[in-house]
């Protein structure tokens, strides 16, 4: 009644969430977010985000970050859990664990901690390779008859 209705925008639905958190910002506790974060302030406490998440080159973090691609050109103490990438700029400086399927670190880059890094795709265990290979084939030596 009178052209009221209740349907969505569709061009609205889709957008992803940005959400930045100016220098200054100074933030105790934990951030929860869906989207893109940039962080320029300081955050002390964890942060978790679906998206990726972009630490400043000003920002400070201190406690553990967890996205699904994580940029950092700022201080990060703790650990750092993506599940795509890690890039750190030259500017960053980490203190922690890294775990992520990609990391990328530019020249300059300060790194005090481990990194664990799989590759694009996680590979077979050596054990598991040589199984494979060393495993008759059946159907080949029927045709060949038994050795």
């Amino acid at each position: 009644m009178f052209g009221l209705s209740k349907k969505k925008d569709s061009a609205h639905s889709n957008e992803e969430t940005l959400t930045f958190l100016a220098r200054g910002f100074e933030f105790n506790g934990t951030l929860n977010f869906d989207g893109t974060v940039r962080i320029d302030g300081v955050v002390t406490g964890e942060i978790h985000t679906e998206g990726t998440l972009i630490i400043g080159e000003h920002a400070v973090v201190e406690g553990n970050v967890s996205a699904g691609t994580v940029v950092s050109g700022g201080k990060i103490n703790g650990n750092v859990t993506a599940r795509e990438k890690v890039k750190l700029v030259s500017t960053a400086a980490l203190v922690g664990t890294i775990r992520t399927p990609l990391l990328d670190v530019e020249e300059g880059v300060r790194l005090k901690g481990t990194c664990e890094a799989q590759g694009l795709r996680a590979e077979q265990p050596p054990d598991d390779k040589l199984k494979e290979v060393t495993q008759p084939n059946k159907p080949l030596l029927r045709q060949y008859g038994e050795l």
